[in-house]
């Protein structure tokens, strides 16, 4: 059935608004606006549960437009609805400093959920935000008390869908039932090179029902339909809906609809003339907003603020029936973290033999798991190498939607996109696991966890050639010098099992970024401490953990991770040579440049160019703390398979390599 008259002018205006946005940017994709106007004015109008003044109430729906692309779509509809966002903006889509980035961002534009452009990142991290949902309805709601009632829509494309994130999230969402999550389909199939029909001809509702969804298809031009095919994937609760809404890109266009001419350039000045006048748009002013329409989308305000005063009615209801969960409920939103938690770290003693750092972890989740009670994660199948399982409480869907340890799965990517969603969804502290070298199919989510500022934790056990006989192929080797170079990573590679427990308290505190833990396979000393190298000096990112006697160092020895136990050897061996070295532990570059000039001069005075540093990765980057007068012992090839012992002494990242290293340097 037709859109009522009205209804059809709204959609023009979404649609001119992006037409006229992308036009004086002379950048961007004008034609998905224009195709999913109909679909994203329908559930903007008639379903999503939100206030346009204030973007951030807890119980809203979130939406996100995982085909960044068409990002005017979403400019469009919240300046529309009454968000923060002014004409003003609009017209300044694409420029420096304006709240109208290419591609949406979370933090630059109030109402966007999350950053999305790179295909597949949104529809993976919607699953994350519906699992959150998922696991907070079942921890507090009560019977006749809902306080956490949301649904999570996206937009999706057929981009979307080729990427492997999409395949790896939507068998993870099928598989755990996520009836609250719903995904609006643009099949417009085209791409940028033209049909889809060159790269793109699954049955994409065959796959999506194999993946155990529920799937729809409609005509995402018809309101009736649409609207319908909504309300039932809402009447859905035990499976994820996938809508296949059929639409014309560049919808309207004469010359450019349903060609890929329109997906990623502007229409050009005469088809805008003429698109407009198959719209039967009156005015030809650029940026034009009918007051009829404002008035229609502006009812989204008051909408809004009777939804949230509704919640905030329900919830001090809730707090006089539940005093005990409103509490728990209000301090798992707020991100703030027991006092306790320190006090809960465990301590462990000095042993020659010692633990793998990655067990100690394992034993810091659980010693921490009762007052850092949302702790919520798991691993990529992994769940017995890295140590990550939280025991006592079930897994997530297998036993209970309360149980707190995820079965990932082998879908790294998916993993990495869902743990930022439930980080931004807020309410969880939310990690996953894998062995580091597999970061490799993870690096788009930490990048894009970096890049919005969100506290994803990523526990990478497996960290070196010290994983020995599975070779290779995975044995990271340049992984931290890359990840190092990524901004916003805070990487933490602890040198014994006492590090490791400072690490995750340096993990659990940072909230502007991801953390990444970076453990080992085999057994690490656990190593002897006073007050003057207490562990959790980690949280400075470096520190002295053996002084040398004299009042200036002859040579400065900077270890990382498992091989921190050679540069401590080599400082008794040092001294037989007579030179006096002083011994940096180092388990975080970002955090220790984030120290001031007078501590790092401290730990690392200019005046010692005598420097060598060991770790068992690539060398690449450390001549900013060794200088260019220092040695750095490292691996710069790939690995090979055997046991780690004969590895290490294969490479070369020994004790002895690093006095010898002292004495060449001594010796120029």
């Amino acid at each position: 059935m037709p859109a009522s008259k009205l209804d059809q002018l709204c959609v023009n205006t979404i649609r001119t608004l992006s037409i006229d946005g992308v036009e004086k940017a002379n950048s961007g994709h004008p034609g998905m606006p224009m195709g999913m106007a109909d679909v994203a004015y329908v559930l903007w109008t008639k379903f999503l549960k939100h206030n346009p003044k204030n973007p951030d109430w807890y119980d809203r729906d979130r939406f996100i437009l995982s085909a960044g692309h068409g990002s005017m779509l979403i400019y469009s509809l919240l300046h529309l609805t009454g968000y923060d966002l002014s004409l003003e903006e609009i017209k300044n889509f694409r420029q420096m400093g304006s709240k109208t980035p290419g591609h949406p961002e979370y933090g630059m534009t109030p109402g966007v959920e999350t950053t999305t452009g790179p295909l597949g990142q949104g529809f993976g991290t919607g699953v994350g935000m519906a699992i959150a949902e998922h696991f907070l309805g079942a921890k507090f709601n009560k019977e006749d008390h809902k306080i956490v009632d949301h649904y999570t829509y996206a937009i999706v494309s057929d981009g979307d869908l080729m990427e492997g994130i999409s395949h790896e999230s939507a068998s993870m969402a099928g598989h755990m039932g996520l009836g609250k999550l719903i995904y609006l389909y643009d099949s417009n199939r085209i791409s940028i090179e033209g049909s889809t029909d060159i790269t793109f001809t699954e049955d994409v509702t065959k796959r999506f029902e194999a993946y155990n969804w529920h799937v729809i298809e409609i005509d995402g031009h018809d309101h009736d339909q649409i609207t319908s095919a909504i309300e039932e994937a809402r009447s859905v609760q035990d499976k994820p809906s996938l809508v296949v809404c059929k639409t014309h890109i560049g919808f309207g266009s004469p010359n450019k609809q349903d060609k890929a001419s329109s997906h990623g350039s502007p229409l050009g000045e005469e088809e805008i003339k003429l698109t407009k006048e198959a719209y039967g748009w009156e005015n030809e002013e650029a940026f034009h907003i009918p007051t009829e329409a404002l008035t229609k989308f502006r009812e989204a305000v008051e909408k809004g603020k009777e939804a949230e005063e509704r919640w905030n009615s329900a919830m001090k209801v809730y707090e006089g029936s539940f005093a005990k969960e409103a509490g728990q409920f209000k301090k798992w939103m707020s991100r703030k973290l027991s006092d306790e938690l320190k006090n809960k770290l465990p301590v462990f003693e000095e042993d020659e033999k010692g633990m793998a750092s990655r067990a100690a972890s394992g034993k810091v989740i659980n010693a921490i798991k009762d007052v850092v009670p949302n702790l919520f994660g798991g691993s990529a199948d992994l769940g017995g190498s890295t140590k990550t399982d939280i025991e006592g409480y079930g897994s997530y869907i297998e036993d209970s939607p309360t149980g707190r340890t995820v079965h990932f799965g082998v879908r790294e990517h998916g993993m990495g996109a869902a743990v930022n969603g439930m980080a931004l969804h807020g309410g969880m502290v939310p990690y996953g696991a894998t062995f580091f070298v597999f970061t490799d199919y993870m690096r788009p989510a930490i990048r894009l966890a970096a890049l919005m500022k969100v506290p994803s934790i990523f526990v990478l056990t497996h960290d070196s050639i010290g994983l020995g006989e599975d070779g290779p192929t995975h044995q990271p080797v340049e992984h931290l010098a890359s990840l190092r170079a990524m901004p916003n990573v805070t990487i933490l590679r602890p040198a014994d099992a006492n590090e490791t427990s400072h690490a995750w308290k340096a993990a659990l505190e940072n909230q502007t970024g991801p953390t990444l833990l970076v453990l080992t396979r085999q057994n690490l000393p656990t190593l002897s401490r006073n007050e003057s190298n207490k562990a959790e000096l980690v949280q400075k990112g470096a520190y002295i953990y053996s002084e040398s006697e004299g009042d200036t160092p002859d040579t400065i020895l900077i270890g990382t991770g498992s091989e921190l136990q050679y540069a401590i050897e080599a400082k008794s061996l040092l001294k037989e040579e007579g030179v006096d070295a002083r011994v940096v532990s180092m388990p975080s570059w970002e955090l220790f440049e984030k120290q001031d000039a007078t501590y790092k001069e401290k730990v690392l005075p200019a005046m010692v160019i005598n420097r060598v540093s060991i770790e068992a990765g690539s060398t690449f980057g450390w001549q900013r703390y060794v200088g260019e007068k220092g040695t750095s012992v490292g691996i710069n090839s790939f690995g090979e398979s055997a046991p780690y012992e004969e590895l290490y002494k294969h490479f070369g990242i020994t004790t002895d390599a690093v006095v010898e290293a002292v004495l060449a340097n001594n010796r120029r």
